[in-house]
């Protein structure tokens, strides 16, 4: 059977109506579901069948049937919305253009920014993906401020204050030291090894999370090296280790950007592994391209392990 539409009157908004009817098999939960009184809903499907000129449902007394015409409707009817859908989609991004901020720390999102930000921009080529090398707390205010959609980063945040967080990456310790020092020769590094060091370590204020493991393992092994300074990122953190101004207790993410400079020792016993985060707004789950840039990440992190 094929349908005959006449001149195209027909709105989509009456395709939706017609598939809530069609899924829930009753009216009545139909209109309850699509916030329409029972009497609109019907007088919308009696329209649609109007204008096609096929009666689509057979009513029952408390319930519905669609007819031969009815499940051709159906079938195309989904088809058509999903196509409306990915073309108001297509339209948003091209149009207008698809703006993507995102914050990260270069110690934790190392070898899978720059991989899922290329993939994405394959897949939305008039995307603009903008790069924040910020703290973490930088990164939740502007989270919370709306002035970034994506943060990478160590920090959970409850979901109450409006922030969803998704671990994505799990990374392992180690000790970074400069590659003169004596430790370099060694198979494995003991508590006691480190316990004769001088120290440097991210900057407390701008990396608690950091800060609260580091600081949390050396109790645990009741070490209190001498802490010879404090950094606000990486590349200064690694600058001081490469100096011979102290070592590091580092997360393979961070040493991975410096394997020229800096030498990466195995801990024993080690920190537990360090989990990488992505965050942005609850409000934003629903957002299709943040979604994929997302997986994206994700995607990336895999193919690091």
């Amino acid at each position: 059977m094929q349908l005959s539409y006449g001149p195209a009157r027909m709105e989509l908004r009456q395709l939706r109506y017609f598939v809530a009817v069609a899924e829930e098999g009753n009216i009545s939960r139909a209109a309850q579901k699509i916030f329409l009184t029972q009497p609109a809903l019907s007088r919308q499907i009696k329209a649609l069948e109007e204008e096609i000129g096929h009666c689509l449902l057979e009513r029952q007394a408390h319930s519905i049937r669609l007819t031969a015409a009815g499940e051709i409707m159906l079938r195309e009817a989904r088809e058509l919305l999903v196509h409306a859908e990915q073309l108001l989609e297509r339209v948003r991004t091209g149009g207008e253009g698809l703006r993507l901020r995102v914050g990260y720390a270069p110690s934790f999102a190392a070898g899978i920014l720059s991989t899922a930000v290329s993939n994405f921009t394959q897949t939305h080529p008039n995307a603009q993906v903008e790069l924040f090398d910020f703290s973490t707390k930088e990164m939740l205010a502007g989270l919370e401020d709306d002035k970034l959609d994506i943060a990478i980063t160590l920090r959970r945040e409850n979901e109450a204050r409006g922030l969803k967080w998704e671990p994505i990456l799990k990374a392992s310790w180690g000790l970074a030291v400069n590659r003169q020092h004596a430790l370099v020769k060694s198979k494995r590094v003991t508590p006691s090894d480190v316990g004769k060091e001088s120290f440097v370590i991210l900057r407390r204020s701008e990396y608690p999370e950091y800060w609260d493991m580091v600081n949390g393992w050396l109790r645990q092994q009741r070490l209190r090296p001498r802490i010879a300074g404090e950094y606000d990122g990486a590349e200064s953190l690694m600058a001081a280790v490469e100096a011979g101004l102290g070592v590091a207790l580092v997360a393979t993410s961070i040493a991975r950007l410096y394997p020229d400079r800096v030498c990466l020792k195995t801990l024993a016993p080690t920190l537990p592994p360090v989990a990488i985060h992505v965050g942005y707004r609850t409000s934003r789950s629903a957002d299709k391209a943040l979604m994929v840039f997302v997986e994206e990440l994700r995607n990336a992190a895999r193919n690091l392990k």
